[in-house]
């Protein structure tokens, strides 16, 4: 699979100088950790999970989560477990009749609730299990995360190829006075667990529970002091060059609203620049959509040094995706960068003459750009985040945008 595969291959050459390329569950952990993208998250009572992906419902969708925690009621774990079951036979019975194969599979993740979920699941999937990429950990804690994380590499151990995503969101990780000793005492046990940490999530949503806040569609979760000092404090703890983690950015919770509270926050200039009134038309439309404070978010998280982001809606995959794409002067700096650490130099001009490079700081950050690269692919010079969300927006519209 790989991103923006709903585009077709013309417009993959207009707009990529340099294209996405595939990647599957097999592929090396340090080019799948930045391969999540969208990661569009499902319950486990949904019905007729396999038959969408059997139809390729979800445009561009490359990773997902089917959720038997905060995703269900309490008194619908039986079911949903059984459901998930179901579903993981049914798609193991279609691939193995021809109709699907690996590669039409988005990476497959389940969000257990406990180890003793885990540890039961293990026992009612007879089929499909291998069909997995891995198992989000909701709530984690070194406690019971190191029983979930041996439990995992058990069935590594017997021949699966499963990989852990923790998601920090507890009130040891929130609370100001528990905070550094508990992302501490994370660090150093998923650190022992290294090879199969795909990447570290945030619950923001959960920490906000915790102080009865919730944001609205016009609100990042940057503008939420606490929420914003907490995800400050993990990336301290888990960016850190000398031992890096990949950390998805935290869900963005709206997909439509009907009014407005504060001014959109997409700002017309880059659209009118781009493509005049046309442009401006697609402003209004993302904005008609509520997705003005989402793409500000996402944007805050990749100024944060995030990748990807957890999803609760199809149509939120193209921006998330369309925004974490490399930029031409991104992508030459960082190559420039990593071709000049060979200690004869210190510092360069940019290609775009508009900025220094310092080789040794900028190091750390042109090796995940080019890592980046690779999966997101590089725009053209003359192309934008903009060129695609249009793309999108006007796929079933019969007037094309000018170029």
């Amino acid at each position: 699979m790989r991103l923006f595969s709903d585009l077709q291959k013309d417009e993959c050459v207009q707009i990529f100088h340099k294209e996405p390329k595939n990647f599957s569950k097999r592929s090396p952990k340090e080019i799948l950790s930045y391969a999540l993208g969208a990661t569009l998250y499902m319950p486990a009572t949904r019905p007729n999970i396999h038959q969408d992906l059997l139809s390729k419902k979800h445009a561009g969708l490359t990773s997902m989560v089917i959720c038997l925690e905060d995703a269900i009621g309490d008194d619908e774990v039986e079911l949903a477990e059984a459901l998930l079951v179901e579903e993981l036979y049914n798609l193991s019975e279609e691939m193995e009749k021809g109709l699907l194969i690996e590669d039409d599979l988005p990476l497959l993740f389940i969000r257990i609730r406990s180890y003793e979920q885990l540890v039961r699941l293990k026992s009612q999937i007879h089929k499909g299990l291998d069909l997995l990429t891995g198992i989000v950990i909701p709530k984690f804690s070194p406690d019971q995360g190191e029983l979930i994380l041996q439990e995992i590499k058990s069935l590594n151990e017997k021949g699966y190829l499963l990989y852990a995503l923790p998601i920090l969101e507890t009130k040891k990780v929130i609370e100001k006075e528990t905070r550094l000793e508990e992302l501490l005492s994370i660090k150093k046990l998923v650190d022992q667990y290294e090879d199969f940490i795909l990447n570290i999530r945030i619950g923001a949503t959960d920490f906000c529970g915790l102080y009865g806040i919730r944001r609205n569609s016009d609100t990042t979760v940057y503008d939420i002091a606490v929420i914003r000092d907490c995800i400050s404090d993990i990336i301290n703890v888990f960016l850190r060059s000398d031992h890096p983690y990949v950390i998805s950015g935290p869900v963005w919770e709206y997909f439509s609203s009907k009014e407005r509270m504060l001014k959109p926050q997409l700002r017309q200039t880059p659209f009118r620049e781009r493509y005049g009134q046309d442009g401006i038309d697609l402003r209004t439309e993302l904005i008609d959509r509520h997705m003005d404070g989402f793409i500000r978010e996402i944007l805050m998280d990749i100024t944060n040094g995030l990748t990807g982001k957890t999803i609760i809606h199809p149509t939120h995959i193209r921006p998330v995706q369309a925004l974490n794409t490399v930029t031409y002067e991104e992508y030459l700096d960082a190559r420039s960068i990593v071709d000049q650490a060979n200690g004869e130099i210190g510092v360069m001009k940019s290609a775009f003459q508009n900025k220094m490079n310092e080789i040794k700081p900028h190091y750390y950050w042109a090796q995940k750009i080019l890592l980046k690269s690779e999966i997101y692919g590089v725009l053209n010079e003359e192309y934008t985040y903009i060129d695609l969300l249009t793309n999108e927006i006007y796929a079933s519209s019969p007037q094309s945008v000018n170029r």
